[in-house]
């Protein structure tokens, strides 16, 4: 095979095709590759989530249901809100990283300080805010009870609205109730994590409230789920119940399938932490551009480089937006 010398003069090289290909810097085209690369990853966990959402169509949570909380405003449900606020503050920080950039062609080191500090406070708040959402999620709402096949069944009264476990359940005051743990010896048992309320308590404070019905996270054509009636609620959570649920983690979700639950901890999750990652890279590449480093170097491309990343994490979000809260 022939090699293709080219002489420039001063030395010989056996590529002419110039350093920069694609008229990129090698940093640029590195940046690229990268960015390349983490899409194929997300869009795999996004085909996963894809895949089993629709095996599981008929019990998978409803998002309206599920994200309804704004912070210093409890006890309202606002479906929806807080998340849209959340994706406005990312997308307006990726406005802002492109006046940094524009600013940094201009060599204007004023602008791109501002702009750069903007486009920080913009991915804290999210990052905070997601955090939030989190520790919410984990917490829950309203309470569920899970049957002996892992099914959901969740309460409403007969107008179809939502009832908490703490509006109904009878306390029992003169049990005394242990938790299980490990340092006392006690291993791999069903009470390692004590729920504010027995089954029993549950049962007993159901049964004594005769508006109160069991809704479970089965979809009805309407894409509704499916009530039972008061006979039928009270034969499947007498003969049916197992253990009370209280929030979602990686074994339970109060809110239907935990599956819904594994990938919004894992895909938003992973999104998290590449906001976060931004931030810190953000950070740095602001101090330096306070300190005058590409002002001395009389080039921002590192500004550029930072930017192309945060662009990508935006978008990223705009399709975990939709897959999670919107479809």
């Amino acid at each position: 095979m022939d090699t293709t010398v080219v002489n420039t003069g001063t030395e010989t090289k056996t590529w002419g095709g110039g350093n920069e290909p694609l008229k990129a810097s090698y940093g640029k085209m590195m940046m690229w590759f990268f960015i390349l690369s983490d899409a194929l990853t997300f869009s795999g966990f996004l085909a996963a989530y894809g895949f089993s959402r629709f095996k599981f169509i008929e019990s998978w949570p409803i998002a309206d249901e599920v994200f309804t909380h704004v912070p210093f405003l409890h006890g309202q449900e606002l479906p929806m809100i807080y998340v849209a606020f959340m994706t406005f503050i990312l997308i307006m920080s990726s406005v802002t990283m492109v006046l940094a950039v524009d600013a940094g062609h201009k060599m204007n080191k004023a602008k791109v300080t501002f702009y750069m500090f903007l486009t920080i406070i913009g991915g804290v708040i999210f990052v905070g805010s997601q955090a939030w959402e989190w520790a919410t999620f984990i917490k829950g709402d309203y309470g569920a009870v899970q049957t002996n096949g892992g099914n959901i069944l969740q309460f409403v009264d007969t107008d179809g609205k939502r009832v908490a476990l703490k509006d109904f359940a009878i306390v029992n005051e003169h049990k005394v109730r242990v938790e299980d743990q490990r340092k006392s010896g006690i291993w791999y048992t069903d009470n390692e994590s004590l729920t504010t309320y027995t089954l029993d308590e549950v049962i007993k404070g159901f049964e004594a409230n005769s508006n109160i019905l069991i809704r479970t996270q089965q979809l009805t054509e309407d894409g509704k789920k499916t009530v039972l009636s008061r006979a039928e609620s009270i034969k499947q959570l007498t003969t049916n119940g197992k253990a009370v649920v209280e929030g979602a983690n990686l074994h339970v979700n109060e809110y239907g399938s935990p599956l819904f639950a594994d990938f919004f901890f894992f895909i938003t999750g992973f999104h998290g932490f590449h906001v976060l990652t931004g931030v810190i890279i953000n950070i740095i590449i602001f101090f330096n551009v306070i300190l005058g480093t590409y002002e001395r170097r009389n080039s921002y491309e590192m500004v550029e480089k930072v930017g192309l990343y945060w662009h990508f994490v935006d978008l990223v979000w705009v399709f975990v937006f939709t897959f999670f809260y919107l479809v």
